[in-house]
């Protein structure tokens, strides 16, 4: 059991109130927002470990919503939509959304992603440091943090990011397939393995933005590696 904050942000009662009842069945606690500037003004009192977000609110949009939230951290949002298209599910990804479900649902899967999300994304347990380094980069297994040369502040990478960008690092001259950095990064969901392009572009996007140009590389009929030789 577990007594995690689950923030649902939904502007149907009624399948808030589904997804509500599950949860609590679960051990977690939910609160329920209608709308999107509701939800950011709850998201930042209560602090919920995760947010299952709908696409579509009155007030303030998912995306506006999602958008937010990533500026202010990483806590997980699972995204809610109607819409069953890969480019609304690939777009959803490379702003920011750990996972992606779509109406109409069964409520037990919505748990069932809702738990392996956070069992992703939490802090993992105590182990010996251990620090990579390559190029200009500076990666800290132990802190979870990576750091260009010459600049104070860590990268801001989500869970994914960090996890492909050391997968990456302990072997920066290996041609990764996508497969092997889904199941490196992703190991419990059941995405496409082109979702692994949203979030290379991802991190390749943050690493520019500090200087880093150039990686990940695409390896044609492959996937990705670090170093060019």
């Amino acid at each position: 059991m577990t007594d995690e904050r689950i923030l649902i942000v939904e502007d149907d009662p009624q399948i808030a109130d589904v997804l509500s009842a599950y949860l609590r069945h679960e051990g977690y606690q939910t609160a329920h927002c209608l709308d999107g500037e509701e939800a950011l003004r709850v998201f930042r009192q209560w602090q919920p470990a995760l947010v299952l977000l709908d696409y579509m609110l009155p007030r303030l949009s998912g995306s506006d919503v999602l958008a937010a939230i990533r500026r202010a951290g990483d806590v997980p949002v699972i995204m809610v939509s109607a819409v069953n298209e890969e480019a609304e599910k690939l777009g959803a990804l490379r702003y920011g959304a750990d996972d992606y479900v779509v109406k109409p649902f069964n409520p037990k899967e919505v748990v069932a992603r809702v738990r392996v999300v956070l069992r992703r994304t939490r802090t993992p347990p105590l182990a010996p440091p251990a620090r990579l380094s390559w190029g200009a980069l500076e990666l800290d297994l132990d802190a979870v943090t990576v750091q260009a040369a010459g600049d104070a502040a860590p990268l801001d990478l989500t869970i994914t990011e960090f996890k492909l960008l050391s997968v990456m690092m302990q072997h920066p001259r290996k041609a990764f397939s996508r497969f092997e950095l889904l199941q490196a990064s992703l190991p419990e969901s059941d995405a496409l393995e082109r979702v692994v392009d949203t979030h290379v572009h991802n991190l390749r996007r943050k690493l520019e933005e500090r200087g880093v140009t150039g990686i990940p590389l695409a390896v044609r009929g492959v996937g990705y590696r670090l170093s060019s030789a």
